[in-house]
């Protein structure tokens, strides 16, 4: 009699198995055809098929870079591109504003040859070519009030690495401002938008795609770059609509679901923050007064082992990044190698592939499903820390301090290093 129940019973359970199977896979099925019809993988767009030009051709663009160890990219593709770049907006249409610091290999050399031709085309630049080293850096002894500088478990100060690229930054803008001012002996000058430029495989046409991003109504559109693919690189600037962090480094990347639908569709993403290789602003900020400019958290709130980036705290300073909005562009897909663009660029292929994009969705989804814990638990921890912060400051100072760019913020501290930067 028993075995007779325990047999009925795993037919019973069977019957219900295949009456859960079929419906399972009808919604897995669905899913499939959805998830591949909804999301068109890109081909890099050409110059013929490239967004009209009148959104472009009127524009008078400061293109901006630093580098740093850069021979090898400058040398086999960025100058080259560069170059492209500004014969197709038209010599009378740019500046180029470069500062290099450092370089322990030849990019001084590579950015002397660049100078050269640019001289032959007519373009009016500042290249600055600057012996200080990180060694020299790190090795200063501050001043016991200058900014940018942090006690750490060792026995001295040690120099944050946001301050020291903001300030960096800021050099490179510097000419932006004296243009306009007149103060450098040259006709006046001044530009609609601010197009700076990493150490990134690029096109022209990647470039005239992004500045025509939703027609140029943008505070600042971005492209997307690539170092491991089908990882992205830049987390530290990415931020999606609201504020948060990519929960994968691939595709479709964000955890809003405002953002991860645009990327889905290939249109323009909605962003808080972006850099991601390339980056076009509107010029009108940085000629205000005061001008926008590059920055690092407070030292005081670093303290606390918190850092933001200073490619995302710009979009927080900026006062039309409320207004116009910040927009990341699928469709321009950069990189820091010419194995990665092969793969994100692919000749006659497009990205991601359909395998990408399967996987990408169900990574995302498991992400979105398993991470919810960690992600509270390290908002709790940053938004403790910034309110000790500010509780703690302002009683000290007695005046009132605040962190528009919270939502940059990471649980890390970054200091600079003779060989680059680490984390401490």
């Amino acid at each position: 009699m028993l075995l007779y129940s325990n047999q009925r019973l795993w037919r019973q359970s069977r019957s219900w198995l295949r009456l859960a199977t079929f419906p399972l896979l009808l919604i897995l099925s669905i899913d499939f055809f959805l998830t591949i019809s909804l999301s068109p993988p890109l081909r890099r767009v050409s110059l013929s098929s490239a967004p009209s030009d009148a959104v472009t051709s009127k524009d008078r663009i400061f293109i901006a870079s630093m580098h740093w160890n850069n021979e090898l990219i400058l040398r086999s593709h960025w100058s080259a591109a560069l170059l492209d770049l500004v014969r197709h907006l038209g010599v009378d249409n740019v500046y180029i504003s470069i500062v290099e610091s450092g370089s322990w290999d030849n990019t001084k050399g590579a950015l002397r040859d660049l100078d050269v031709e640019l001289e032959k085309l007519g373009v009016e630049r500042s290249i600055e070519l600057l012996n200080i080293t990180h060694k020299d850096e790190v090795e200063r002894v501050p001043d016991p009030d200058e900014e940018g500088w942090i006690q750490t478990n060792r026995t001295r100060k040690e120099l944050r690495r946001i301050p020291y690229l903001a300030k960096l930054r800021n050099r490179v803008m510097d000419k932006l401002k004296k243009l306009s001012d007149k103060r450098d002996g040259q006709g006046k000058r001044s530009f609609d938008k601010i197009l700076w430029l990493n150490d990134v495989i690029f096109t022209t046409e990647d470039v005239v795609n992004l500045l025509a991003t939703r027609d140029g109504n943008y505070a600042a559109a971005c492209a997307i770059d690539f170092a491991k693919p089908p990882l992205f690189y830049d987390t530290f600037a990415l931020r999606d609509i609201k504020g948060e962090e990519p929960i994968t480094q691939t595709w479709p990347f964000f955890l809003a679901t405002e953002s991860r639908n645009a990327m889905k569709t290939s249109a323009p993403i909605p962003v808080r923050s972006c850099w991601n290789g390339i980056v076009v602003f509107q010029a009108e900020p940085f000629y205000e007064n005061p001008s926008l400019r590059f920055r690092g958290v407070r030292d005081s709130l670093a303290q606390y082992h918190l850092e933001g980036s200073e490619c995302c705290l710009i979009h927080a300073d900026n006062a039309l990044s409320l207004t116009k909005g910040v927009w990341l562009n699928p469709k321009v897909r950069v990189s820091y190698n010419a194995k990665a663009d092969s793969v994100v660029n692919p000749k006659g292929g497009k990205w991601p592939s359909k395998i990408e994009i399967l996987e990408g969705t169900w990574s995302n989804r498991w992400a979105r499903w398993t991470g919810f814990l960690h992600r509270y638990i390290e908002s709790i921890l940053v938004q403790k820390r910034v309110q000790r912060w500010h509780s703690e400051v302002s009683v000290v100072g007695q005046t009132e301090v605040h962190e528009k760019g919270a939502y940059c913020l990471v649980n890390e501290m970054q200091v600079l290093r003779e060989n680059g930067w680490a984390h401490i």
